[in-house]
């Protein structure tokens, strides 16, 4: 892709320009805007030329920056672009955002000016429900683009700004913890649809890490999900894991993929009812750190027999 102005700066006269696009060298893709050799566009391409068309500082923003870093889908045909304050191009297929940049946070990914990771998650957190920017926040850190800690740190600079407030409610550690897979991101909501209290996520634990682990009830959840969890490998690395625990004298749930996303009622009553079970073992004084309404109401469950919840975990 390449700018009328920029082949001026070469060299080229306005009717070497128009020779080249006669003879079929160059291809108009907007106003000023050409391509080089043949008309088909890769989704890059598409996006370098809208950027050109805004002018040399303009740079992939917002939704459109969001799927260039692979951290949320934007499946609209148009482009989002932020310009500098003093540009007012109005150009068709593309969303102009006016403001200031400052150098860092610009950045060059697969050779496309774009905003840096943390600069498109405070855009994306005016634009997306708290869910899907939830989930662009695990996406970066399941990426190695960013992490909750460091994007906390590079909101500091942002105080006031817009989305600022959604980015926090989300990364404050009393509400959130991080997962990597919209399988576990679904678990979390159905512990707290249960109001049983947020496990610890991602932890090491006898030589394996876990994917939820409530150490004041010593019981272990693994979310097997479809991508993560599929081949003979790791099913026979899950059942080692699983004995490992089980000799450690902790209690390992499994739910599938299928349970969490189609039966999170099912998953709810069994992960209440094993709570209940599991709270006395802590002793008297523990009761404040959980909420009293769920092990009230999983009493009955627990002292019912709780086969299916029992001491195996659930397959």
């Amino acid at each position: 892709m390449v700018s009328r102005a920029q082949l001026l700066e070469l060299g080229l006269t306005s009717d070497a320009i128009a020779h080249r696009l006669d003879s079929g060298r160059l291809h108009r893709v907007a106003t000023g805007v050409y391509a080089v050799g043949r008309p088909d566009l890769s989704r890059e391409g598409r996006w370098m030329g809208a950027l050109l068309s805004c002018g040399p500082a303009a740079v992939l923003s917002h939704r459109s920056a969001a799927a260039a870093w692979g951290i949320h889908p934007d499946r609209r045909t148009g482009t989002e672009a932020t310009v500098s304050t003093d540009v007012r191009r109005l150009r068709p297929g593309v969303v102009v955002h006016c403001r200031a940049l400052e150098a860092d946070e610009r950045t060059v990914r697969d050779g496309v000016p774009v905003t840096t990771v943390a600069r498109t998650l405070l855009d994306l957190a005016t634009q997306t429900t708290a869910r899907q920017l939830e989930r662009a926040i695990n996406e970066a850190d399941k990426l190695d683009l960013s992490n909750p800690e460091a994007l906390r740190s590079a909101l500091d600079r942002y105080r006031g700004r817009p989305g600022v407030v959604a980015l926090r409610s989300i990364l404050d550690r009393h509400s959130f913890r991080l997962t990597a897979s919209e399988l576990e991101r679904r678990f979390l909501a159905i512990v707290r649809a249960a109001e049983l209290p947020l496990p610890d996520t991602g932890t090491w634990l006898n030589g394996f890490e876990v994917d939820f682990h409530w150490p004041e009830l010593g019981l272990v959840v693994e979310a097997d999900g479809l991508r993560y969890h599929r081949t003979i490998s790791q099913q026979a690395r899950d059942r080692l894991r699983d004995q490992t625990h089980t000799a450690a004298g902790l209690t390992t749930l499994r739910f599938t993929h299928y349970q969490v996303r189609y039966e999170s009622s099912h998953v709810r009553r069994t992960l209440v009812a094993v709570a209940a079970r599991q709270h006395p073992r802590m002793g008297e004084g523990s009761l404040g750190v959980y909420p009293q309404g769920s092990f009230a109401r999983a009493g009955g469950a627990a002292r019912a027999g709780g086969a299916a919840a029992g001491g195996r975990g659930v397959r």
